[in-house]
């Protein structure tokens, strides 16, 4: 086990410094409490690292979307995380991980996790963002303007890893769990952030891919936050093929009535996959639910086990 300490009690100072000293995998790297401001890029497989403590290791940076480049451009979305991997079997425990940038009104959008492969694994973690927290890669197939997919997996092969995001906090504001992976988060809390609009807050954000069976499941997970009552909603379609169920979920009242969203894209209410099953809450209001949001039957929902949608 590598060790990374900020007083020199350690194998190395610097998270990235022992990431880069890996020869082969699988390594493990233990990070005692402290804040690490620094950029953290993690490209080989079977990495784990585990923090000391989930609030007080801490890996924090601030670069932004509409942050202005030497040449002249912006920054954008996929150039502004704080944590990237782009790897298989990766684990982390017990970290904070933040972009500390602001509110996406000043900065646009601005990721603290890039998270993308196959069998990601993050346990009692917290993630702290404002707009686009976590993306949970792939891309989709094509952008919808030039130059927005610019980043470090642009021209990666677009596969749709398996995630899981357990006992995890996660922060944020305008679709701030987004991408196309099949990603379950289970025992989590979801936390809007109240930007004083009509609309706060977007949970998720996902680009499903057409011919994939699962996008994101949360098992009871609580959707909370400090935004007034209905002001809120679950999802909205990044692309059309967007696919969220909800099983056994806290949903706190400033969720809106109609819960889910259609992003203005009424083609996409035959297209995405928005269900429910057993949620409770004043966010719950199955009675009252957008037109493609469906209730999952008692046998439609024992399908979206863990196991089940990993294919364990």
């Amino acid at each position: 086990m590598i060790t990374v300490s900020k007083t020199g009690t350690g194998d190395f100072r610097t998270i990235q410094s022992a990431i880069d000293s890996i020869e082969s995998t699988p390594e493990t790297i233990f990070i005692k409490n402290g804040i690490y401001k620094e950029r953290v890029e993690i490209t080989k497989d079977n990495i784990t690292i585990i923090g000391e403590s989930s609030t007080e290791t801490i890996i924090t940076e601030g670069f932004y979307a509409n942050e202005i480049m030497e040449d002249g451009s912006k920054k954008g979305t996929f150039r502004s995380y704080t944590f990237f991997v782009h790897a298989n079997h990766f684990q982390a425990f017990n970290l904070t991980i933040e972009n500390s940038s602001g509110f996406g009104k000043k900065v646009g959008q601005a990721i603290a996790v890039y998270a993308e492969g196959d069998m990601i694994t993050f346990k009692n973690c917290r993630m702290l963002g404002h707009q686009d927290t976590l993306f949970t890669g792939p891309l989709p197939f094509k952008e919808k303007q030039a130059g927005g997919f610019v980043g470090p997996t642009e021209f990666a092969p677009r596969i749709p890893g398996r995630q899981l995001y357990e006992d995890c906090y996660i922060a944020g504001e305008i679709d701030f769990i987004f991408g196309s992976a099949t990603a379950y988060f289970k025992n989590c809390t979801l936390f809007a952030l109240n930007r004083n609009e009509e609309i706060n807050s977007f949970y998720t954000a996902p680009s499903t891919y057409e011919d994939q069976k699962y996008g994101y499941v949360f098992e009871n997970c609580n959707f909370t936050g400090n935004c007034p009552d209905r002001t809120v909603c679950l999802s909205r379609p990044w692309r059309i093929h967007a696919k969220v169920v909800l099983i056994k979920c806290h949903l706190s009242g400033q969720i809106t009535e109609y819960g889910f969203h259609d992003w203005n894209k009424p083609e996409s209410h035959e297209t995405v996959f928005y269900a429910e099953f057993q949620c409770d809450g004043k966010g719950y209001t199955p009675e009252k639910r957008s037109s493609f949001v469906r209730q999952l039957t008692d046998k439609e929902a024992s399908e979206y086990t863990l196991k089940n949608v990993f294919q364990l």
